[in-house]
């Protein structure tokens, strides 16, 4: 019997991982993590929509299986790789090492991975980006930070997603702000709505800031 411990996994995983980030030490690159249904594509949407007059923007879509959310960015008219994982809950370095050879890397400012609907394993997994971001849907209630903290402990920015809805749920949003603020001081949040697009320039001038201070 072979046992294979999680931490040789993981430090492989890093190895790779570093690779990614010399390859991409040009261009910000942005992990987005949320559960399904979260908002990630929608909210992607909207936000290559604002940025992509400014900066040449690339996506990577990873799905457990179909095309659909990448057939919608590239309607945005943007390069887009996808990633299916047949099975698998999470990126890994390994497979955005794979899927950057599908873009071209020498003409982008700005890199988007939509990573599969998870709060848990994405987080475990540095994938070589700069930052993870965290989605949060009002409809999914407020007790996510706590009950999967280490994404929302390692985000850079969260954002809180489909606030049109908030008169219609019972999230708490003074109290998940202080429940994140808590856990993690130096965090960015953003209170956003890709329908009626509340909370959006902000979020695209954070990441216009970001693009710039990494050239």
């Amino acid at each position: 019997m072979k046992v294979i411990m999680a931490q040789k996994i993981l430090q492989a995983n890093q190895d790779i991982a570093e690779q990614n980030r010399k390859r991409l030490s040009q261009i910000l690159t942005v992990n987005l993590i949320g559960s399904p249904g979260a908002g990630k594509t929608a909210l992607l949407e909207r936000t290559i929509a604002s940025l992509k007059r400014e900066f040449t923007v690339g996506v990577i879509e990873g799905d457990i299986y179909t095309t659909l959310d990448a057939e919608r960015i590239a309607g945005q008219g943007v390069e887009v790789v996808q990633i299916n994982t047949e099975g698998a809950c999470h990126l890994d370095a390994s497979m955005l090492s794979s899927a950057l050879e599908g873009l071209d890397l020498a003409s982008l400012d700005l890199i988007f991975i939509e990573n599969v609907g998870n709060l848990v394993c994405p987080a475990e997994f540095d994938l070589g980006e700069d930052y993870k971001v965290a989605l949060l849907s009002v409809t999914e209630g407020s007790d996510k930070p706590a009950k999967y903290p280490l994404v929302f402990r390692e985000a850079r920015a969260i954002v809180v997603t489909k606030a049109d809805l908030l008169p219609h749920t019972n999230f708490d949003l003074k109290a998940v702000e202080e429940e994140i603020k808590a856990a993690n001081p130096a965090v960015k949040i953003f209170v956003t709505s890709a329908k009626t697009g509340e909370g959006l320039e902000a979020w695209c001038l954070w990441l216009k800031d970001a693009v710039r201070k990494k050239k």
